[in-house]
This record gives C-alpha cells, structure tokens and sequence, in this order.
C-alpha cells in the first residue's frame, strides 16, 4: 500500500483528500504547514508528497527543495491556483513531478497520482541519464533545453494555444508534438501544416476542406486539417506566412471552435488545440499590418522561444553522438565518434541553419568517412578552416596541430593517405607521388586502412 504525505493548511481540504485516497486504496498522512510535514516526513516511509503551494509561513516550494535535498527518488506534485501556469513552471524546474490547480478535480487527482507513481520506478544512472538528455525526441541539457522540458510539462494537458517562435531548423514542430506527446491527446491525431508550403488560394480548402459540387473538380467531401485533428493537435507552421483573408476564419474557428466548409452551409465543430510556429517577430508584422493583432494575442497564449544552437552549444557533444549514431545504422557503417579538431570545429562553428545544419553536416560526414573516427576532411571547408586556418596570436602556432600527439602512428599515416588521396580527387598514381611512395605501396596501405 503506497504511503502519501498530503499537506495543506486548510482543514476541510485535508479531510477531504485523506478521505478520497484512502477510498482508493493510499495510506495517507496529513500535515498543515512546512514544519509538520518534514516532521511527518522524517517519520515515515512516504511514496509520494501532495502539497498546497501556498502555505502559512514556508511555501509548498521549500517542501519540495527540502525533500528534493534528503531524497531526490520521491516525486512531489505540486497544487497551485488555477490559472498560475508560471507557480507551476517553476515548480516543475525545482522537480516537481507534476501539478494540480485548484478547485481540485478528484478523478484528474487520481490520474496525475498513479500515472507518477507508476512511472517513479528504480532507474539506472544510464537510463536516467539518457530520459534527461534526450525527452520526446528533444536532446540536450542546457538550461534552456530544460525550462523547455518543464513548459511542454506544465501546458501540455491545459487548452490554452501555444506559440513557438525561434529560427528555422531550431526544433520548433519538435516541441509541438512533444507537447502533443505528453497531453492526453495523444492517442487522437497529430496534424502539421507549413502555411508557407500552400498557395494563398488553396489555404482555406486545405484548413476547412470542402463540400461536394463547392467547385469544379469537387466530385466528393474532403475534411480540411481542423477537422482531420478533431480531439488532436493541429500544428500550424510558419504562421506568419497566412494571409490575412485567412486569418480572419482561423480566429473565427480559435473563438467558436466551427467552422464552414467551402460551400457548406452547416457549421462543423472541432475540438482540436492549436499549436502555432513562426520564425518571424509577429509583434512587428503586427505593427507592419501584416498579421491581425487580435489572432496574435489569440494564438500566444503560452509563449515558447527555441534558443539557436549559438546560444545553446554545450548541447552540440550530444547531438553529435545522437546523428552519429543515426546515420551509422542508415549507411552500415561503425562510427565511434568525432576527432578532437572536428568538435573544436563544430563548437566555434556560428550555425546559422541551426540543428538541422548541424545535422546535414553530420550525415555528409558519416557518408564521406573512412575512418572509425571523422577527422577534419571530413567536413565541409567552412568548418575545418575554423581549425586549420586559426593561429594563436600569442605563440604563431596554428591551432589543432598539437592535438596530432594524441594520435597513433597509424592514425596519422590513414589520415596523410585520405588527405593525398581527396588531393587529387583518388587518382592513386598521383597520390603515391605525393606521398614519396610507389603505387604499389600505396595500394598496400590502402587495403590495410579498408580504403579499397
């Protein structure tokens, strides 16, 4: 029987909740304020902490950092005001393993309660570490990759529309369908449009479909996306690309949830939530007339910026060994990792396509190695000259030559080999004079290496 500590310093609420669980089965304790329940807590055995954020004294915060302090392994979950999105976003980044807002809902209580302890079994120090660095497909573990985490946590049951800003190749519809992923919308449809991909014409039919007979070539009724994701998400890419014809019926649709299809003449009502991504400042194309003010402020509800990879470069090692690792499998080869240059390389590297960049140069990396390691031929010219072609000031010494003494002589030699070999474009005569060696040497040493 699972033992939880409920806290909160109205009496009635207390009476009520110990009441509830016990009904369900949960042993339970009850304290009042911050003193009772470490008191309490120091006593028992607890599975579970319940706890009021707003308490007489010492908030429901410092509980959870005191029991976050004497044991990290049991999960705290949070009851704050309703509507208090930022109490609960920063409960969830002191590590809160999920929220409640008031009035409580019993069922929805119960729900959050099992699913945490169902889901706060023994982990190992590598399973754990793989859930913080790679969480719905989002691989990092800056600051900012975790206060993102923590949002998706906190918004992804509420109904509230989200807007995710950032530049291209960033992760944006990533963070879309992780907040899909973790709401309880994720058994119904996940739909994303790109407003930029479809002609000005064609949007109204691809959001709210179409009637038969609506127009020449309308033979049968087809359902638009805002139908398709009824009960889902509807992920609306590069919304600031809408034109503002359209505008007008997608606010429409976000203030009666119905719409019309093109040559319909009865509303259809859908209950998808609607996620919206630009890489533009929408608050200028406000000001340029070039967005409906009232849409913006209907759609950024819940703001979410995705920082560039620029500003997040202490995730590059783990993205790296995660693309490593995936186009390794797709192209049958055995990469073990990045020579020390290259990381150098890609860490100074400015990159202004973002993940996406660094993901092309990665699989154009894999693709072109013919070592267990990706060396500095490896990558595009833009990048290895950032090592290569860098001299430190204060000794005229170019940076990454020193770094060869780490390297075996075999290394060094497989790598002299490659470097004449692309030099003159594989052509083994030209390279073996390069090298001082005949052809047949070469040859030789290409066959140990596996380069033939």
């Amino acid at each position: 029987m699972e033992r939880i500590l409920v806290v909160d310093d109205e009496r009635n609420i207390l009476r009520m909740l110990n009441r509830f669980l016990t009904q369900e089965g949960f042993k339970v304790e009850t304290a009042r304020n911050f003193e009772e329940a470490t008191s309490r807590f120091q006593e028992g055995d607890f599975d579970l902490i319940l706890t009021d954020m707003k308490l007489p004294g010492r908030s429901g915060l410092e509980i959870l950092g005191w029991v976050k302090e004497r044991n990290p392994e049991v999960p705290v979950i949070i009851i704050t005001a309703h509507g208090s999105i930022e109490n609960a976003v920063e409960a969830m980044k002191g590590g809160a393993a999920n929220y409640l807002t008031k009035p409580i809902d019993p069922e929805e209580m119960l729900a959050i309660i099992r699913h945490t302890l169902m889901h706060n079994q023994p982990r190992t120090k590598e399973s754990l570490s793989v859930q913080e660095e790679d969480q719905y497909g989002i691989i990092g573990r800056s600051r900012a990759i975790k206060d993102i985490l923590a949002t998706i946590e906190i918004v992804s049951n509420s109904r509230a529309n989200v807007l995710i800003t950032g530049e291209s190749g960033t992760g944006k519809e990533l963070v879309a369908r992780a907040i899909h992923q973790a709401s309880t919308r994720r058994g119904n449809p996940f739909v994303a449009i790109n407003c930029a991909a479809i002609p000005a014409e064609l949007m109204e039919n691809e959001l709210f479909g179409h009637e038969a007979g609506a127009y020449t070539g309308a033979i049968a009724q087809e359902k638009g996306k805002v139908e398709i994701a009824d009960r889902g998400t509807l992920f609306l890419d590069e919304i600031g690309e809408m034109p503002l014809n359209m505008q007008v019926k997608l606010l429409r649709f976000l203030q009666e949830k119905e719409f019309y299809r093109i040559g319909g003449t009865r509303p259809v009502r859908s209950d998808c939530r609607i996620i919206a991504a630009t890489n533009k400042d929408l608050e200028e194309e406000v000001a340029a007339g070039n967005f409906r003010e009232d849409l913006y402020y209907r759609l950024n509800v819940i703001p979410i910026k995705v920082p560039p990879l620029r500003e997040r470069r202490e995730d590059i090692p783990l993205l790296v060994e995660h693309f490593l690792r995936k186009y390794s499998e797709e192209n049958h080869k055995f990469i073990r990792g990045v020579d020390q240059r290259v990381m150098d390389a890609l860490m100074r590297y400015p990159w202004p396509g973002n993940i996406r960049e660094l993901e092309n140069i990665i699989e154009r990396a894999v693709v072109f190695a013919s070592f267990e390691t990706i060396v500095l031929d490896d990558l595009p010219r833009k990048l290895s000259s950032l090592v290569t072609e860098t001299t430190d000031s204060t000794t005229g010494k170019t940076e990454g030559i020193a770094d060869l003494s780490g390297m075996t002589l075999a290394e060094l030699e497989r790598i002299a080999i490659v470097k004449a070999l692309k030099s003159e474009n594989w052509n083994q005569t030209r390279a073996a004079r390069r090298l001082g060696i005949t052809r047949r040497q070469l040859r030789t040493k290409m066959v140990k290496y596996k380069l033939i």
